[in-house]
């Protein structure tokens, strides 16, 4: 029995990264082998056993075999004639290929130390092309060494390309496409990862709803950059550097799905597109079946952030309504999230990402003046039912007038 360190563990430590994850294989043993020493049994599909002490993943190395469609289209095959070489090249990239034993003695059969050498993303064999998974997977590590200088080699390009078109990453699941999506979303350089899904095709075929913000133009008074796509990435790029959370990342991505519907001939201008983006918004939230959180703000953010943008020009009764549709007197958090969401797209503008936006202010203290309105005198007034409803907004509204005149 060997055991070896593999993957993200050893490419991080060649990299001067932090070591957060540590996946092991085990070359020569047997099932019996491993439940004697101790190791508990969680592989579903092949042999995978937790350590009885550390609690780390420890894999028996397997080939595979593509056999059906889709990420889970494949026959596992475990047994101590196995080899390491054999284990490294069923994975996705050169870089995720290598292994090392308890002394660091490096294992590199496919080049991945040259390839972190030269800043590159390649994949191990031509069995890459058999997991559509690994497009998604290739566009996340794009964005998460971006600022590293990394890239996809063209070779991979080329074969992501061809699984985007060979109708495979329709067969993803849901679930999996998500866990990929919203990892990447948290990554340094999310909008890379967006890049890299359009040049290999993989954009249209996923999220056709944001592929075709591409080449739609915007004023250019208001949006120097123009091309409503490029502002997305802006968007996304400017989320992660204030260090936003996913749902405020999710949002950011599909704020202007409506613009993508606009006819030619009212271009650079889109009416109502807030309201037109909401059925595209709701219908890629249901294709990857986002958290509950992601989705309600991404369809909150795309009907209403030209109103946080021009809330200084609110009418009391406008401000009231918007505030109502937050419901911020028991989801503070989620106005807050908007507020962010509003922000990064006022500073995902060419040149104006450094502009101040005061509007975020004024949001808030909109919302604690409309929270400070009591409910107890009104019901001591006798008011209940229905009538209480409206006494409170009346109330709210007169708090809102008053915080509007001294702002």
């Amino acid at each position: 029995m060997q055991i070896y360190k593999v993957g993200g563990a050893v490419r991080d430590r060649l990299l001067g990264k932090p070591v957060t994850d540590i996946d092991w294989v085990v070359v020569g043993a047997t099932t019996e082998e491993m439940l004697a020493k101790g190791f508990r049994p969680v592989g579903a599909d092949f042999p995978v056993f937790l350590h009885p002490k550390s609690g780390e993943e420890y894999a028996l190395a397997r080939t595979e075999r593509k056999s059906g469609r889709g990420y889970g289209g494949f026959t596992f095959h475990a047994s101590t004639e196995v080899t390491l070489e054999e284990d490294l090249i069923r994975r996705d990239l050169t870089i995720n290929a290598m292994a090392e034993d308890d002394q660091q003695n490096l294992t590199d059969p496919y080049d991945g130390q040259r390839d972190l050498e030269a800043r590159l993303l390649r994949h191990v064999s031509p069995a890459f092309a058999e997991d559509p998974l690994r497009v998604l997977r290739v566009a996340r590590f794009a964005a998460r060494y971006a600022g590293l200088g990394f890239t996809v080699a063209p070779e991979t390009l080329e074969l992501m390309r061809q699984l985007s078109e060979s109708g495979e990453l329709e067969a993803l699941t849901a679930e999996r496409s998500w866990k990929e999506i919203s990892r990447a979303l948290m990554e340094d350089q999310p909008q890379v990862f967006i890049e890299v899904l359009r040049e290999c095709g993989a954009l249209k075929v996923l999220m056709p709803e944001v592929d075709a913000l591409f080449g739609v133009p915007q004023p250019e008074a208001h949006h120097p950059e123009i091309d409503t796509g490029v502002h997305t990435l802006s968007v996304l790029e400017q989320a992660a550097q204030h260090k936003q959370s996913l749902t405020v990342r999710w949002a950011c991505l599909l704020h202007d799905l409506g613009k993508g519907l606009t006819p030619e001939e009212e271009w650079p201008r889109h009416i109502a597109h807030e309201h037109k983006g909401l059925k595209l918004i709701k219908a890629v939230n249901e294709r990857f079946k986002a958290p509950k959180d992601c989705q309600e703000l991404a369809l909150l953010v795309g009907e209403y952030h030209t109103h946080g943008h021009r809330a200084l020009e609110l009418k009391p009764s406008t401000l009231l309504e918007l505030l109502q549709s937050f419901d911020v007197y028991r989801r503070p958090q989620r106005f807050e999230e908007f507020i962010a969401a509003c922000e990064m797209d006022a500073r995902g503008r060419k040149g104006l990402e450094q502009r101040s936006y005061p509007q975020a202010d004024y949001l808030r203290g909109a919302a604690n003046a409309a929270r400070t309105v009591a409910v107890q005198p009104l019901l001591e007034k006798g008011f209940k039912g229905p009538e209480l409803g409206e006494a409170i907004k009346r109330e709210r509204l007169k708090a809102l007038k008053a915080y509007k005149e001294k702002a």
